[in-house]
């Protein structure tokens, strides 16, 4: 652990410093240059949505046809589960850097308490490790947004737009999911959070429209993370822009804001003691 001096330095001041936060950025970085593995694991985040959206979304799009929103409009169903593999993309890039990669690196190896060492605050480092999760779910996302393009689901003026949208998605649960992974006991607490994100996956609007299911679920999943990237994300793509999407907005900034202070609370409970 850090020393007594180090606790005092670190508590110092409330100001973020970006050339220390972008050397937390840059360390992560620096990983991308250990081998061809991370590049693999990259990789993977962005086929998997991609399929998800050739098999479902187009495949049995085939089959389904139009929906019919609630609102009256007509939308062809690729269209529709688009924009929501684009919301889920974003959100596993941001969570597969701030739960997994982010717990080994607080836990096992010990990156933080030696970052610690130096002038770094906790709040910088939670910064940086974030900013870079919203790098690499941008690095999906946009891959992601190209593929939309082609496949003409969405224009690129919308595309554009969205972009910037799919960040603050990653940001939001990149913050949140840091914050989670301070509290993890064990490689098996993961269990759990693959669990809940499958479960978001499924019953977030993302292959149907929520006012298909009873109330009461409809309630429920109006109050899940998800369901409010795939109402912004599909809104945007679609053209279909509503005042509701400042609510799903101001749920992501809320998220973001809460997710990043947990996680830079609980860096300086744990490591700075």
């Amino acid at each position: 652990m850090v020393t007594t001096y180090a606790v005092a330095r670190v508590a110092r001041g409330n100001r973020l410093s970006p050339a220390r936060v972008g050397a937390v950025i840059n360390r992560n970085v620096g990983a991308l240059r250990s081998g061809p593995a991370y590049w693999l694991v990259l990789a993977s985040g962005f086929f998997e949505p991609v399929l998800y959206l050739l098999s479902i979304g187009v495949g049995v799009g085939a089959l389904v046809g139009d929906l019919t929103l609630n609102n009256g409009e007509v939308l062809p169903y690729a269209n529709f589960v688009a924009p929501a593999m684009l919301a889920v993309s974003a959100m596993s890039g941001a969570l597969a850097e701030t739960t997994f990669n982010f717990f080994f690196k607080f836990k096992y190896v010990k990156t933080y308490d030696a970052m610690l060492a130096t002038p770094l605050r906790p709040m910088e480092i939670a910064t940086g490790e974030l900013t870079w999760a919203m790098i690499r779910g941008s690095l999906y996302t946009g891959a992601f947004l190209i593929v939309m393009v082609a496949l003409g689901l969405t224009t690129p003026g919308w595309a554009l737009l969205a972009f910037p949208a799919t960040w603050l998605v990653g940001l939001a649960f990149g913050a949140v999911g840091m914050a989670v992974s301070t509290f993890i006991r064990g490689w098996q607490d993961f269990d759990l959070i693959s669990t809940g994100q499958f479960a978001l996956f499924l019953f977030s609007g993302t292959f149907s429209p929520v006012q298909d299911y009873p109330l009461p679920v409809e309630i429920l999943i109006a109050i899940t993370p998800l369901y409010h990237a795939v109402e912004l994300i599909r809104g945007i793509t679609t053209g279909m822009l509503t005042w509701s999407m400042l609510g799903n907005v101001a749920y992501l900034l809320v998220m973001l804001a809460v997710g990043l202070y947990v996680a830079s609370r609980r860096l300086t409970s744990v490591l700075c003691r």
